[in-house]
């Protein structure tokens, strides 16, 4: 199994968009520069029939080094959290898509 990275979504655009590989690499770097500027500021990030991105706040807790059972205070932190889509689901169990719902 291979792993997708930046160089291989760029190679993506370049091959299906017909944009240059150099204006197809930029955009790709625009769209996540996008994204991630909007989870840093606080705002989910959602793709339709993909998921949606989004920065949680954990609080202050105890936690336990499991080596030693010595208790040790974990510090309050944002956690970035990803939720698949209903569609991205169907897709990765090989199943048909939900209906799309007019009402929502």
């Amino acid at each position: 199994m291979e792993t997708l990275t930046r160089a291989h979504l760029a190679e993506a655009i370049y091959a299906n968009v017909g944009l240059s590989r150099n204006e197809s690499a930029a955009l790709l770097e625009t769209v996540l520069e996008r994204m991630s500027a909007a989870l840093e500021s606080g705002n989910p990030v959602k793709i339709s029939a993909f998921g949606t991105f989004i920065v949680r706040q954990k609080g202050k807790r105890v936690g336990r080094n499991p080596k030693t059972g010595i208790e040790v205070p974990i510090l309050p932190r944002k956690v970035l959290a990803f939720r698949p889509s209903q569609v991205l689901k169907a897709r990765i169990n090989g199943e048909a898509p939900p209906a799309e719902d007019d009402a929502a």
